[in-house]
């Protein structure tokens, strides 16, 4: 019995293994080797549906489209949440036509666990404002660990920036016309992970005048449990940020000279984990340390 289990423990283990090394080639920009990675783990790990998924992703980031949605219908089995139709990673895969048997199946499937979306159609299309909002997001973190590694920007961050303030721009447009036409989208028509789609939205829009637009509709929906907190509050702290003020709730951050991230100013930091109390948030310092393994030391008041 005892060999047996010490057996189980070292497949697991080196299944383990091949699966954070997966995470760490893709982290570094090794998208071949990260699937080799995921596949050896697939091999013994139990969770199928999240090697598979990551492999699924890893094909779509390299448009490889067949072999994506090989892994994805495999993974998507047994799933029934909607996150997929939001994963940016999965981006490339939305203009071919096995995308809405995707899309479809999901919402079915999460319907059927959750009860019924109000609105299914408006949901699927915020969905798919979410995932093209963040489309070039694992790009721009590859360009982002250049910058910490060389002290400045390649050159093929450029273009790509230009690009995803194009995409900000007509993800704008096409949201308020989804507003205009369905109303504000809230928890209980949409769904909980549809009803972000217009505060991540106004959150990356260049212009502060359209954060300020909406900001008392996000609060609101937010302290009437309809809409992210946790959204409302990074809005709220960027338009104090970019206005020269100190920020309420430490959601925004900035540099230190030595290129380490660091929270801005904030308001009161001593009252800071009341304030996030009140909208539900968890207390700053736990945040802060799991977000960029920051040590907030500042003692809080009750």
């Amino acid at each position: 019995m005892k060999k047996k289990l010490f057996l189980v423990y070292i497949i697991t283990s080196l299944s383990i293994s091949a699966q954070t090394n997966g995470d760490s080639l893709r982290r570094k920009g090794n998208l071949e080797g990260a699937i080799k990675a995921y596949k050896k783990s697939l091999k013994t790990i139990t969770d199928i549906y999240k090697n598979n998924y990551n492999i699924a992703c890893i094909y779509a980031i390299m448009y490889n489209k067949d072999s994506a949605f090989q892994y994805l219908n495999i993974a998507l089995e047994n799933n029934k949440s909607l996150w997929a139709l939001a994963d940016n990673d999965l981006y490339s895969l939305t203009n071919d036509k096995r995308w809405e048997t995707i899309e479809n199946q999901q919402l079915e499937k999460y319907q059927t666990e959750k009860g019924k979306i109000q609105k299914p159609e408006f949901a699927k299309q915020l969905l798919r404002l979410i995932m093209k909002d963040q489309s070039l997001d694992y790009q721009l973190d590859m360009a982002k660990d250049y910058f910490f590694k060389t002290g400045k920007a390649p050159h093929w961050y450029y273009p790509i920036a230009q690009m995803k303030q194009e995409i900000t721009e007509g993800n704008f447009e096409k949201m308020e016309a989804l507003i205009k036409e369905d109303g504000w989208p809230t928890y209980s028509v949409v769904g909980k992970l549809a009803a972000d789609s217009p505060l991540l939205i106004i959150n990356h829009h260049p212009k502060e005048e359209i954060r300020i637009k909406y900001l008392q509709q996000i609060k609101e929906a937010c302290l009437e449990n309809e809409g992210s907190c946790f959204e409302y509050a990074k809005i709220q702290d960027r338009i104090l940020v970019n206005t020269e003020k100190p920020q309420l709730f430490g959601m925004q951050l900035t540099y230190d000279k030595d290129r380490n991230r660091i929270p801005f100013p904030i308001l009161k930091p001593e009252f800071v984990d009341k304030r996030r109390a009140e909208i539900g948030l968890e207390p700053l310092k736990k945040y802060l340390k799991r977000k960029i393994n920051y040590e907030f030391t500042v003692k809080q008041e009750k």
